[in-house]
């Protein structure tokens, strides 16, 4: 008896996985038949530079979506031939099952959550770069760089040349000249 009921629980299970994932799967190719309708065909309108960015930005966003949506419809996919084949919510790695609220949560996860955190420390762990500015100190100086040539020292205060002030024109020079000096009062 408890054979039957394992095998009814498996059915009920199956249906259950099966229509959740139909059903999203159903919602991301409505999606992306709207994402696609809503796609503006090359009209001839003559845009200023600010219209043209904006409407080349929402493009750009449109794209990205409907690129992200079907590559979840493929991961979809993937499951249901997963659940089909009877292997679906056991882990790719570990063989372990996969819980019930990751699948819910992910109904295409292909692996437990444990696993997922391992990858995704190595997947750290190998796109990581040592930051040179805490491990090496600062940068040498400029003259600590090049040793070849003499360092000129930033501090030093700027050379101004003295220039005395011009020379009044000739003709201003005699006029003065001829003038007889003011007698003081006393």
């Amino acid at each position: 008896m408890t054979k039957t009921k394992t095998s009814t629980e498996d059915r009920k299970r199956y249906q259950v996985l099966t229509r959740m994932l139909t059903d999203r799967q159903t919602e991301i190719r409505t999606k992306l038949r709207s994402l696609r309708e809503v796609l503006p065909a090359e009209v001839a309108q003559v845009k200023d530079a600010e219209e043209q960015s904006m409407e080349d930005f929402v493009l750009g966003m449109d794209f990205a979506v409907m690129e992200m949506e079907s590559e979840t419809l493929r991961q979809i996919d993937e499951a249901i031939q997963r659940l089909d084949d009877g292997t679906y919510g056991i882990c790719g790695d570990c063989d372990e099952a996969i819980s019930e609220a990751r699948l819910k949560a992910l109904p295409f996860a292909t692996v437990c959550r444990d696993c997922q955190a391992q990858r995704e420390d190595e997947e750290a762990a190998r796109n990581a770069r040592p930051s040179r500015f805490f491990e090496d100190g600062p940068a040498p100086a400029a003259r600590e760089r090049r040793a070849d040539k003499p360092a000129k020292s930033s501090f030093a205060p700027p050379v101004r040349a003295v220039v005395p002030p011009p020379a009044p024109p000739a003709a201003e020079r005699t006029l003065r000249a001829g003038k007889p000096a003011r007698a003081s009062r006393a």
